[in-house]
């Protein structure tokens, strides 16, 4: 694979995911999370263009969306916080916190990502018993590390981080167990750059907020995560030894068509279009109150997810064998376009051009869409290096270390800071 080829496949799934990672902050949590995902997930699934992996790319892309959703469950509100303190030691807890959090993002999306697409190549064990030892996992760390031991990341937060990591390694357990090379792979650089992506966007948000410009800094903190995220998640699926490509074998698709374009978006219009919010919001973008207007937006954003689940459910459950990529493509284009329009209702930018940052996910939806049919990636596998890794690891917490120390010469204790450590201890943990 010529490198500027490699280069090119990284951007455009960073630039998908990072854009995807960007409106999760209007609706968070874990379906947020999940529709982000599934939105990576297919980009990669595009641009490596198998047919073996694209008969089965809605299995695939739900593993990647179960995966990713399932860091919303993580706090991180207070960790952010740290990174507004004024010295290094707080800054650095806050930092490479995020960094953990980060990449079990990514360690937990990517690994189930490259699981569907390694259970596609062979038989493997169910997915049932997958979710049993990733749930024990995570109950078994969490009971030791926080019930037992103590080890609070965030208090008075929740502590569900410690169930995210026991998941993660039930997760590399089962790739380890069932020599899963390449799907270890895609979650080792998957979380890699989501967490280098987490800490990395709060200095960048700090600097931001230090600079007083006048933009959402908070959602470029977002998109850094899945940026980089998705530069681990693409550069971890290329650089893997996959087996070699197999006639198409299409498997049963109605579950995760259902749980993508029904289940998952009404969770999250559940969730995030309540009365009380597009109230809020609107009326301070027109100079009236005009409840038909709020209405308007609260059942018409359903209306639009309805009408996009009936047109996916009616045409990918029908006799017909469709074009595998073609379908692909439009599913993503049109996901991801419900996704923006989504973003655009509930912040009201469909209305106010107040959100600046909201019409940058339509130019970096345009840019990949234009792209992606000249990229063209081919696989150039790499051998797994435990001890490369392990200095990747560590030049990128010194790396952290460095941006720690810059932070706090850019300004003094700002609002919103935190500290775990030091006099302010007491006051945070009564907070």
């Amino acid at each position: 694979m010529k490198i500027k080829s490699l280069y090119l496949n990284m951007l455009l799934v960073g630039m998908s995911l990072g854009t995807a990672w960007a409106i999760r902050g209007q609706f968070g949590h874990e379906h947020g999370a999940a529709f982000a995902g599934a939105l990576g997930s297919l980009s990669v699934l595009l641009l490596v263009n198998r047919k073996d992996w694209l008969a089965q790319a809605f299995s695939i892309t739900l593993a990647g969306a179960f995966g990713w959703g399932l860091g919303g469950m993580m706090s991180y509100g207070l960790v952010v916080g740290y990174g507004r303190a004024d010295d290094w030691g707080n800054v650095f807890y806050g930092l490479s916190m995020l960094f953990v959090i980060g990449g079990l993002y990514g360690f937990l999306g990517g690994g189930l990502f490259g699981l569907a697409i390694s259970k596609g190549e062979r038989e493997l064990m169910g997915w049932a018993q997958v979710i049993v030892e990733m749930v024990v996992g995570g109950a078994i760390l969490y009971f030791f590390l926080i019930e037992q031991f103590g080890w609070y990341m965030t208090p008075p937060r929740s502590e569900v981080w410690a169930i995210c990591l026991g998941m993660a390694l039930a997760l590399c357990w089962i790739f380890l167990r069932l020599k899963l090379h390449a799907a270890l792979r895609v979650a080792a650089f998957a979380g890699l750059g989501g967490g280098f992506g987490f800490a990395f966007g709060n200095f960048l948000q700090v600097l931001g907020r230090v600079s007083e410009i006048d933009f959402n800094f908070w959602n470029v903190m977002e998109y850094s995560l899945g940026f980089f995220g998705g530069l681990g998640l693409a550069y971890g699926t290329l650089t893997s030894a996959w087996a070699e490509e197999k006639e198409a074998r299409s498997t049963q698709q109605a579950f995760p068509i259902f749980m993508l374009v029904l289940i998952i978006p009404f969770v999250m219009w559940q969730q995030n279009f309540e009365w009380e919010r597009i109230q809020e919001t609107y009326v301070k973008l027109i100079p009236f109150d005009v409840p038909r207007i709020y209405a308007w937006v609260q059942w018409g954003s359903l209306g639009l997810i309805a009408c996009v689940a009936m047109y996916w459910i009616k045409r990918l459950l029908s006799s017909k064998q469709p074009n595998a990529y073609a379908t692909t493509w439009a599913f993503f284009f049109s996901m991801w376009a419900l996704y923006i329009t989504l973003s655009y209702l509930i912040t009201g930018a469909i209305i106010s051009g107040y959100r600046s940052e909201q019409y940058l996910y339509a130019l970096n939806f345009v840019v990949v869409f234009a792209v992606l049919s000249k990229a063209s990636p081919s696989f150039a596998p790499k051998e797994i290096s435990y001890a490369a890794w392990g200095k990747n690891l560590l030049f990128v917490l010194l790396f952290i270390g460095l941006l720690a120390y810059i932070l706090p010469q850019t300004h003094g204790e700002l609002k919103g800071a935190h500290k775990r450590f030091g006099e302010a201890v007491e006051d945070t943990l009564k907070k």
